[in-house]
């Protein structure tokens, strides 16, 4: 695998370009002593049902893996926490007001951006908003729409984290109470 840092050639700090492997996630350079090391970016994953066994799912708008399901989230922005993260990319995609973010588990994951490979840490969160009957398809959702839980196919997600997560949360009763 190619080391995560391949794309930058020169240091951050001072332009040289003696800005070489260190190990499997850093560079060092040379001429300045400077040493970057690549972790991951910080994103978060919304679990929202409503009172009729439906899980909320949006259709991305936008690369990577445009057309196919997604579940609301994003990256946390500086000075952010999770749930604060999470509470605002749930209002930027679905206009829903978040009023619990409860954290259940992370996944890590490789996320294609503008062609850059960047490792996340997705962090997934059920979330209980204000009112299940008003929200529309906002910033990189197309569409959003409430889906039953027994007809969710995970390969019609287009992202390998929200499969995996959707799975686990799905097999896990203490997580997902299915209404029979």
């Amino acid at each position: 695998m190619e080391h995560p840092l391949s794309q930058f050639r020169y240091c951050p700090k001072c332009g040289s370009p003696h800005f070489e492997e260190h190990n499997a996630k850093s560079k060092h350079c040379a001429d300045c002593g400077f040493t970057y090391y690549f972790n991951p970016s910080s994103a978060t994953v919304a679990l929202i049902l409503n009172g009729k066994d439906e899980l909320l799912v949006c259709r991305r708008a936008k690369d990577p893996a445009k057309g196919t399901l997604d579940l609301p989230g994003g990256f946390v922005d500086m000075f952010e926490t999770g749930e604060e993260g999470v509470i605002r990319e749930v209002k930027e995609e679905t206009g829903l007001e978040v009023e619990k973010a409860e954290y259940l588990f992370s996944l890590p994951n490789l996320y294609l951006y503008s062609g850059f490979l960047v490792h996340t840490l997705d962090m997934f969160f059920l979330c209980t908003v204000t009112d299940t009957a008003h929200f529309q398809a906002m910033d990189d959702a197309a569409d959003v729409f409430f889906l039953p839980c027994r007809d969710i196919r995970l390969e019609d997600f287009g992202l390998d984290s929200v499969r995996r997560g959707l799975g686990l949360f799905l097999k896990q009763p203490h997580f997902y109470m299915h209404n029979q």
